[in-house]
Parts: structure tokens; sequence; C-alpha cells
């Protein structure tokens, strides 16, 4: 009996693909950045801050691959470490919207900082310790099934699943920012809510953490 290794290879990217696709979904604080911050007309915002949510959510996913998940589930005070700045720094990110959402404008030319783009991408991404653990107990089963150079190919379907995932959400929401306009800040006020108990959760997980 022929194997068929093309149709083994696909099956594998597949698999990466529509996996990642689904965490993607379900992690939706990462959602929430990327749709606020498409919810306006400059182009340059919207587009870096999808390149650096994809580029830390592909790490992460990497990293969950290879199971760092491990790490925070035996040390529990690196657990808590991450728990507790990433309470703290999505605190500041909802207060931010929170607080410049009363003035907001939708408008071509805005005034932005590279680092705090850099700094929120990779915290909706990263400071998830949860996420992280289940990532890698998701991907790390499937490593374990994965035999020789197969798993690149898993690797390569999560890593366009988290491009196409992103980007699109992020095309769509920046496409209907003209039919959206008078609920753009309604929708910036559920982001910045959603962001609030998210932190409020991390805050809890971290207080059980140290009874």
């Amino acid at each position: 009996m022929k194997f068929n290794c093309r149709g083994y290879k696909n099956d594998i990217f597949y698999a990466g693909f529509i996996i990642w696709i689904g965490l993607c979904y379900a992690i939706g604080i990462q959602n929430m950045y990327v749709i606020n911050s498409a919810m306006q007309r400059n182009v340059k915002i919207i587009c870096l801050t999808t390149i650096f949510v994809i580029i830390f959510d592909i790490s992460l996913a990497i990293s969950c691959y290879l199971g760092i998940g491990i790490l925070l589930d035996k040390y529990q005070f690196l657990r808590d470490f991450v728990m507790f700045i990433g309470a703290m720094v999505i605190f500041y990110i909802a207060f931010d919207l929170w607080r410049t959402n009363s003035k907001l404008e939708i408008k071509s030319t805005h005034d932005y900082r590279l680092s705090k783009i850099i700094v929120s991408a990779f915290s909706v991404a990263w400071l998830n310790p949860q996420a992280i653990i289940d990532g890698s107990l998701i991907l790390g089963s499937f490593r374990t099934s994965l035999a020789g150079d197969s798993s690149i190919y898993f690797i390569i379907g999560v890593c366009i699943a988290s491009c196409l995932w992103f980007s699109s959400l992020a095309f769509i929401a920046h496409k209907f920012i003209n039919k959206l306009y008078r609920f753009v800040k309604y929708i910036n006020l559920i982001c910045a809510i959603i962001l609030f108990l998210y932190g409020l959760n991390l805050l809890y997980m971290f207080c059980l953490d140290l009874l």
C-alpha cells in the first residue's frame, strides 16, 4: 500500500490551521484589541497593531507548542507574576480606552506611540497564563502525535491561521467604520468593560493562588 505523503502533510497543515483559528476565536481579549484599533481611519496604526498582534500571537503559539505552559504550571511564583503584571497592564489599557472614549474622534491623522502599540500587543497575547497553559496542553498533545519533520506543516498552519484571522478581523472592522461610526463609542466602551473584567479575573486568580 502506497502512503500518500502529500495528503498526510495537508492533513497536518489543516489541523494546525483549524485548531489555532478556534483558539484565536476563543481568546476574546486579542480580538477586542484588534477591533478597537481598527475602528479608526488611520491605516498605519491599524496595520502596525495587527502586525504586532500577529507576531506575538505566533510567538505564543510556537512557545505553547514547545511546552512553555509547563513552566507556568510547575512554578507558581512565575504564574503569579505573569497574572499580576498582566492584570495591571490590562487595567491600564482598559482605563486608557475608557478615558479617551469620551473625546473620541475618528480621523486620518492621529498621534501614536510605537512603544505603546508593541507593549499592548504583547500584553493581550502573552500576559494570560491560562491561555498559555491551555494552548500548551492542546498544541503539546498534537506535538507528541507528530513524527519527524511533519510538525513544521502543523506550525505553518498555525501561523497562517493567525495571520488570516487577525488581518480579516481588522479589515472587516475598518471596512464598516462608516456604517458603524455612530456606534464606535459604544463599541469602545464595551471593549473597555470586557478588558476591565478580564483584568479582574486575572487579579482574582492571582489572589486565589496566594491563599
